[in-house]
């Protein structure tokens, strides 16, 4: 049976390919002859000129630089001490101290009171810098359970106006470690933390 198939398919390959080799000179001869008519255009011959090429084979080493001059004496220092210095011109760093009003409310220290653990000094604000300004500012927080800072709020400031938002900028940054009773965590309310503006004399 396979042998018949295999006979079968041979003979019709065989007659397809007869019949497509005698339809495809038909095919051509019946083809439009007109596309040959037209006017044939000569490309023109491109010939490229003789050049000659000059190689340079010497090494051409570049010239010794010359032995460096002595360095320059040392300059003199300038006379720091005695310099003046405008304290109005110049970006001081403030001088800032911190007191804490811990408030223990009666408990003992077995308790496991909260203690301050980063405390960050804030930035000199530039408009009282510029103007001399000196002064403090006292801001009012809650330490929460993870030792953490919330809800700063500045109370007393003086002057008024200038240190504010700088004093509660920097107070967000305060780690604790919070206060534990009876083995847990509490927060607690209404630290405060005093800081002081001075500028260097």
């Amino acid at each position: 049976m396979n042998y018949l198939r295999l006979l079968f398919g041979a003979i019709l390959a065989f007659v397809v390919t007869t019949i497509l080799f005698i339809l495809m000179p038909a095919l051509i001869e019946m083809a439009d002859n007109t596309l040959d008519e037209g006017k044939r255009v000569k490309i023109a011959d491109i010939t490229m000129p003789d050049t000659e090429i000059d190689t340079n084979i010497k090494d051409v080493k570049p010239d010794k630089p010359d032995d460096p001059e002595e360095p320059p004496p040392d300059m003199e220092q300038p006379d720091i001490d005695n310099a003046e210095v405008n304290p109005d011109a110049v970006n001081m760093t403030p001088t800032m101290t911190a007191s804490l009003d811990i408030g223990l409310g009666g408990l003992s220290n077995a308790d496991g009171e909260y203690l301050p653990i980063v405390k960050v000094a804030p930035m000199y604000p530039r408009r009282a810098q510029s103007r001399g300004t000196e002064g403090y500012c006292i801001v009012e927080y809650v330490v929460t359970k993870l030792g953490s800072i919330q809800d700063p709020v500045a109370v007393d400031c003086e002057p008024s106006g200038y240190f504010e938002r700088a004093s509660i900028k920097a107070a967000r940054k305060f780690k604790y470690k919070p206060r534990v009773v009876d083995g847990e965590a509490i927060e607690v309310f209404g630290v405060q933390n005093k800081f002081t503006y001075e500028l260097e004399k």
